[in-house]
């Protein structure tokens, strides 16, 4: 195997992993928003944008705390 097959097969390892945790992560999210969990320490624990967890956030029928 050489290395460009070596490094495909681990980006889909990864990708995998990710499409996995992503709807985790989004309840987790949503979870947190729904205990008024402030938005901002919500964006600095995942990592996401304000915009990308409201999306999250409205998605479920819930607004985040500012």
């Amino acid at each position: 195997m050489d290395e460009l097959e070596a490094l495909g097969q681990e980006h889909q390892r990864a990708k995998a992993a990710l499409d996995d945790v992503r709807p985790r992560l989004a309840a987790a999210i949503v979870e947190a928003a729904r205990a008024r969990r402030p938005q901002r320490e919500i964006v600095a624990a995942t990592g996401y944008t304000r915009e990308r967890i409201r999306q999250i956030c409205r998605a479920a029928g819930v607004e985040p705390a500012e």
